[in-house]
């Protein structure tokens, strides 16, 4: 694929995915960062399943003054790295508290300053409540678009430096959610279902096999 064929891309994937949105639980724009932090090296799945018990106990920063780190481990120890996530949604919660007055902050700049919070992270929460123009670039993402030739970068870091220099703001918009669920129900690393794919033609993987 070529520059020229983003907006086709974008477009076929939007019609795949036609109501695509974040599949992680979440009730207001605190609990969306607390599970995008939960879910690093982490499944949505398994997130949500510890989340729709914990949110129950952790429904805005101030909760944090009645849970210490001990019980936010108690709920999360089922996830990946649960002893420094726990320590860092403590954290997370007493900066809000005390620095922004429990309210969330909308930049980048500020959103990374908080534990255990990075780019990609401030990244996907922007585009999910401000339906900023980003894209998350984590390893999946970075194979699908290698995979059909929208990039060729070696690495997640180089293909989010590619697609800002190449995709167009709503690109990014229409492809933040859609790409998700692309890579994770249809372009799996392993076993992806490319004799119904629509891109199959102009994909490198599907010419080698």
């Amino acid at each position: 694929m070529l520059k020229k064929d983003i907006p086709y891309f974008a477009e076929k994937l939007k019609q795949m995915y036609p109501d695509a949105k974040t599949e992680l639980y979440y009730n207001n724009e605190f609990q969306l960062l607390i599970a995008i932090l939960m879910s690093a090296q982490a499944t949505d799945k398994q997130v949500n399943i510890v989340n729709r018990n914990f949110f129950e106990f952790l429904k805005t920063p101030k909760d944090w003054i009645e849970l210490w780190i001990e019980e936010i481990k108690m709920f999360i120890d089922s996830i990946s790295f649960f002893n420094n996530k726990a320590k860092n949604i403590y954290k997370t919660c007493e900066i809000l508290v005390k620095k922004y007055d429990s309210k969330i902050p909308k930049t980048i700049e500020e959103l990374v300053e908080l534990p255990w919070v990075w780019i990609k992270t401030a990244k996907v929460f922007l585009a999910v409540i401000e339906d900023a123009p980003y894209i998350w670039v984590d390893t999946h993402v970075h194979r699908v678009l290698n995979r059909l030739w929208l990039v060729n970068t070696k690495t997640p870091l180089e293909t989010d430096k590619k697609i800002s220099k190449n995709f167009t703001k709503e690109n990014h918009s229409q492809l933040h959610n859609t790409l998700v669920l692309f890579w994770r129900y249809h372009c799996q690393a392993r076993k992806p279902k490319c004799e119904t794919c629509p891109f199959k033609e102009k994909c490198n993987f599907y010419k080698k096999i």
